[in-house]
């Protein structure tokens, strides 16, 4: 990832909370950081047959989680179709790595076909950053402080804000709350004790 590129993203995600007035204890309203770009988000179950799901995803399990549209003949209304076979945790992931996308301005680079479904990608630092960024949208910094300080498991971090407990563990650890929460506590123990 480009450098600062974090740091921007934990700003922008907390724009977009304090836009929808969200406290550190509030999960995010993808849907309506979605609105306020114009963007729709639909369960792809509403788009296609189920039974095609079901069958892509006995092929090869989690081969599609969500892609991001762009509407024929519009220049700029994107549709995020996500998989609703998922569970609620990864899918809001998977909804916020794509919203991701749209906020960072990435180009599509590549078309992908798996049978006869077409999907398009972008390059691997474009991912990376999505996947920062989308973590970031759901779980920000303050808010994991705050979950850290409270002694919150990832399992209970990912219950509280409705992401996968993979999702809560990467952030916790990545964000480097954790450290900085046991450096904390152990300067407390440190002065009580002398």
């Amino acid at each position: 990832m480009r450098r600062g590129f974090k740091t921007e993203a934990e700003r922008l995600a907390n724009s977009i909370r304090e836009r929808q007035g969200l406290g550190s204890h509030e999960p995010v309203s993808l849907e309506q950081a979605a609105g306020e770009l114009g963007v729709r988000i639909v369960a792809a179950d509403e788009l296609v047959e189920r039974s095609r799901l079901v069958e892509l995803d006995e092929l090869q399990h989690d081969a599609f989680s969500a892609a991001t549209f762009r509407l024929p003949g519009a220049r700029s209304e994107h549709v995020i179709v996500y998989n609703p076979l998922s569970s609620l945790g990864r899918s809001r992931s998977d909804q916020a790595h794509e919203l991701a996308h749209i906020l960072l301005n990435h180009d599509v680079r590549t078309m992908e076909r798996i049978g006869t479904m077409q999907f398009l990608t972008c390059d691997l630092e474009q991912e990376e950053e999505a996947n920062w960024l989308g973590g970031c949208l759901l779980l920000p910094r303050p808010l994991l402080l705050k979950a850290a300080k409270a002694s919150l498991s990832p399992a209970e971090v990912a219950e509280r804000f409705h992401v996968s407990e993979q999702m809560a563990r990467f952030r916790l650890n990545a964000s480097g709350v954790l450290v900085q929460v046991g450096r904390e506590q152990a300067l407390r123990r440190k002065r009580t004790s002398t």
